[in-house]
């Protein structure tokens, strides 16, 4: 009798012992197989703000051509009565655009008659563009206008604007481009598109491939006489 309770206690205790291993077996399952869900649960993630990047324009130097190209050129040293230059050159050479910018003006039709003389039109056949520094560049006595040049196209610096020639007041004289340099204005002021800064110091430089900005010089001209310089001559 003592043996068969000895061996049901044994028997009771195994029992109870595989319980517990089930028991503690089912939870770490449990947790081998919850890991990987967990694992797979959306993670908070901190990004930094993104600042739009700073759009720097690029800037650099104007670029400056002699404005007439492809033929032997030379410029007066002075102008008669207002500040301008006259360059002398054969008929058909390629007036070009000093800088890059837009054509402001342009003169397609010879109106000048000398028993009249009337000063606006004096300059024949003539294109007039301002620079991206500013500064407007005049070219007068064309004898033809460039291909598609017209108001407002942009041009770069060295795009033939036209050819040569002896229109306008340049009819009983040497051929020549006039040659001035001034601020924008109104079409009106014509007699400030003609120039009203001396350009001979801006021409020879780019003469010997050092040139000189005009920039300053039409400010000072401008600050000095007014955006609206009286006409004085040839009105």
């Amino acid at each position: 009798m003592n043996r068969f309770r000895y061996g049901l206690a044994v028997v009771t205790v195994v029992a109870i012992g595989l319980v517990v291993l089930a028991v503690v077996g089912r939870s770490r399952s449990s947790e081998q197989v919850e890991s990987p869900v967990n694992s797979e649960l959306p993670r908070t993630v901190t990004v930094a703000p993104t600042t739009p990047s700073q759009v720097v324009t690029p800037t650099r130097a104007p670029i400056y051509v002699f404005p007439i190209q492809g033929c032997s050129a030379s410029a007066s040293a002075s102008h008669h009565d207002y500040a301008a230059a006259d360059i002398f050159v054969r008929v058909g050479c390629r007036f070009v655009s000093p800088v890059d910018g837009q054509v402001d003006e342009v003169s397609r039709v010879d109106r000048w008659d000398p028993r009249t003389n009337v000063g606006s039109e004096r300059g024949g056949l003539a294109v007039s563009v301002v620079g991206r520094d500013g500064v407007r560049y005049y070219g007068s006595h064309l004898s033809t206008i460039g291909a598609g040049i017209r108001p407002g196209v942009q041009v770069r610096a060295g795009q033939v604007l036209g050819l040569t020639g002896q229109t306008g007041s340049a009819r009983f004289t040497p051929a020549h481009l006039h040659f001035g340099i001034s601020w924008p204005t109104p079409a009106e002021r014509w007699w400030i598109r003609r120039g009203t800064v001396p350009p001979q110091a801006f021409l020879a430089g780019l003469r010997v491939g050092r040139p000189a900005s005009p920039v300053a010089a039409v400010s000072r001209a401008k600050a000095t006489f007014g955006s609206d310089v009286r006409c004085r001559s040839y009105c």
